[in-house]
């Protein structure tokens, strides 16, 4: 049987209490420094290892935070994963992660199982479909703190980190404007969601600051299916007012309706243009790419919201600042590839 070592073994050795020690080996600023020295080095030739189980229970905490995202195909989430992932480790904070895959039930069945992990927090980016946040008022009910970020509800009280989608649009849009397109089209993501909300309400501030007036048959829907894009792309080509540029919701919503309109032997960049919400750096190298990208930080966004949540946990319960949210909304930012 191996023998492992203990607080009680290291005490012992050096005729000092096991408080002592354990004071020690956390670097207590009540220990000397030559104890902690001492302790600190026993510790190492013993290859001591701390009991986890009982640093969890007196700390009252688990060290893993969890994660809930749409899908991690999508190149934003992907990065944003990484980001939370590289700051949580450097906090000595592991990462338990869940994909809702856009459905609000698969959504709330993660909830319950990371709530039975006993995780110390979490970080979410919510499905599509979700319109029902109970299961979020549950984790507040039993001292798990949330920050949402990127899809953020339109809550009050709530701790995120987003990208002001409204003034996101009112750039594209004033871009396309300055180049001369005057019908312009918008394939917007699911109307629940706040931030397309956001989007349809820069679509119509930047129309409106020309002047022009606001023609709601160029905003189409799509669910972020292949099908449904195309289906926005062919009523936006059969329109009175058939668009010469369109504003795409992301990268992968751009990439199916520039296939659709190639398919209508249209040629991208000429017959019509493209702008799309990216965050994948290759899709500036594809044959047909949009001629502008608006970058909303996916990385950063990760990152803040990641220290957001660390902050919140390292907080005493009865921190009058915790009652405090934080809302952070980061300034996107527009990048010109072609020159219309």
């Amino acid at each position: 049987m191996v023998n492992v070592p203990t607080i009680k073994q290291i005490a012992k050795k050096l005729n000092i209490s096991a408080s002592t020690v354990s004071r020690a080996l956390h670097d207590n600023d009540r220990i000397s420094m030559m104890t902690k020295i001492r302790v600190q080095k026993l510790a190492r030739e013993l290859e001591y290892e701390p009991n986890q189980k009982a640093v969890f229970f007196q700390q009252k905490k688990t060290f893993t935070i969890g994660v809930i995202l749409p899908d991690l195909n999508e190149t934003f989430f992907s990065t944003a994963i990484s980001a939370i992932e590289d700051t949580s480790n450097k906090h000595k904070y592991s990462v338990l992660l869940g994909q809702s895959h856009d459905s609000e039930e698969r959504e709330k069945l993660i909830v319950e199982t990371i709530m039975n992990h006993r995780v110390d927090g979490l970080i979410i980016s919510i499905a599509k479909s979700t319109t029902n946040f109970e299961h979020f008022e549950m984790l507040k009910k039993y001292g798990i703190p949330i920050v949402f970020f990127d899809r953020v509800p339109n809550l009050p009280n709530i701790h995120y980190v987003h990208c002001d989608m409204e003034l996101a649009t009112v750039q594209a849009m004033k871009f396309l404007l300055r180049s001369g397109h005057r019908a312009i089209g918008m394939i917007n993501g699911p109307e629940k969601l706040f931030g397309c909300q956001q989007r349809v309400e820069g679509y119509i501030k930047a129309m409106r600051s020309h002047p022009l007036k606001y023609d709601p048959s160029l905003v189409v829907s799509t669910d972020l299916t292949k099908e449904c894009t195309e289906k926005a792309m062919e009523d936006l080509l059969v329109s009175k007012r058939r668009p010469t540029a369109v504003l795409a919701y992301n990268d992968d919503v751009a990439l199916d309706a520039i296939q659709y309109a190639r398919k209508k032997k249209l040629k991208i960049n000429k017959d019509i243009a493209f702008v799309t919400f990216s965050s994948q750096p290759m899709i500036n190298y594809t044959a047909f790419p949009p001629v502008a990208s608006v970058d909303q930080f996916p990385y950063q966004q990760g990152q803040i919201a990641t220290e957001i949540l660390l902050e919140l946990l390292n907080k005493r319960k009865d921190d009058p600042e915790i009652t405090a949210f934080n809302k952070i909304t980061l300034e996107s930012k527009l990048a010109i590839h072609k020159q219309m």
